[in-house]
């Protein structure tokens, strides 16, 4: 299938229209046409090659919304017209221990990312959601409720199951203190999801400017980082922490926050933290942990979630060709929400 997306060609290259073609179908495969695609800060860090994986030329993009175009034989879910959508993942094993129990996302043989990552099967690289058509394993494609909203439903394929998982996992719900570290495009899913839930939310910032932004969000107290006072009087109010800051920072002022076993999720840096101290852990048994998306069953039940409780993202809606502006004003923490791409603004040559 002949298609067009956007491109970089090296770590600092922008973004060009890029021609290329999608694999033919195979017996358990859907061909979706994309709508909306939603910008992740992960996509910005795979085009710079911020982790030193990265492989060129590269379509980036994991949170797409479509309409199915085509389907395989054996295909028995999905027909065509459908809305569905596609998150980080496009296959997996699917025989191992942790497939089996619905955690795709750890694999023991990897899953194979939306992009950047080699085909199960044929070994070409994976292109993702900034292009006009994908083609995916149907066992990864999701339902859409008709309750959302398809132009802003895209970053709950990422931020909102990023966010969802570590907050399901230790059973937040009423009762439940949650704060939230950065009000980007994680953090403010972080907070509606949390809010939903029936949990008492602190959203903690480091920026004076987003305080009303948490209020109006959902939070039920905003703490400003700088503010010293606030913060000391603020000692042991939390059970959870979830830490959405995408680049490196010092963890040290927001420990003291948690109250006993109260545990810190990292889910927004992946690699190493400023002035990385275990002490003001040790002495109220904390815990410092990493989470990682979440299965496709996970997933469904976020999507079912946010159409129950009308959670939307906060997004900003751009057209293909202000890609590389999105990618300067993500890089400079210039955005609020998420930013998400009508792919209509993307034409074939």
């Amino acid at each position: 299938m002949k298609t067009i997306g956007y491109a970089t060609h090296s770590k600092d290259s922008l973004l060009e229209p890029f021609n290329f073609e999608r694999r033919n179908l195979r017996s358990n495969d859907v061909a979706i046409e994309i709508l909306y695609s939603g910008i992740c800060h992960s996509d910005l860090h795979q085009a710079r090659n911020d982790w030193g994986f990265s492989e060129y030329p590269m379509v980036p993009g994991h949170e797409i919304i479509g309409k199915v175009i085509e389907i395989g034989n054996d295909v028995k879910k999905y027909k065509v017209g459908d809305t569905v959508a596609v998150g980080v993942m496009v296959d997996s094993c699917m025989e191992c221990d942790q497939c089996k129990n619905n955690d795709e996302q750890l694999c023991r043989d990897t899953f194979t990312q939306t992009y950047n990552t080699p085909d199960r099967i044929d070994k070409t690289m994976t292109y993702g959601g900034y292009s006009k058509h994908i083609v995916t394993r149907e066992e990864f494609v999701l339902d859409i409720p008709k309750a959302l909203d398809i132009s802003r439903a895209a970053p709950i394929l990422c931020a909102g199951i990023t966010t969802y998982t570590p907050l399901r996992e230790h059973k937040v719900g009423p009762g439940s203190r949650v704060g939230v570290m950065g009000l980007g495009g994680l953090g403010h899913m972080a907070v509606k999801l949390a809010v939903a839930m029936g949990a008492t939310v602190t959203a903690l910032t480091t920026s004076k400017n987003k305080t009303q932004m948490g209020l109006d969000i959902g939070a039920h107290k905003v703490l400003v980082a700088s503010d010293t006072e606030k913060m000391k009087e603020a000692a042991n109010s939390l059970d959870l922490i979830i830490n959405t800051v995408p680049v490196k920072h010092d963890i040290s002022n927001y420990i003291p926050l948690l109250d006993i076993r109260g545990e810190m999720v990292i889910v927004g840096q992946f690699g190493s933290l400023e002035n990385f101290t275990t002490m003001p852990m040790v002495f109220g048994n904390n815990k410092l942990s990493l989470s990682v998306i979440g299965g496709i069953k996970m997933t469904q039940e976020l999507l079912n979630f946010c159409a129950e409780h009308n959670i939307h993202p906060e997004c900003e809606i751009i057209k293909m060709d202000q890609i590389n502006d999105a990618f300067n004003r993500l890089a400079k923490a210039e955005v609020s929400g998420r930013l998400v791409i009508d792919m209509s603004s993307l034409k074939m040559e």
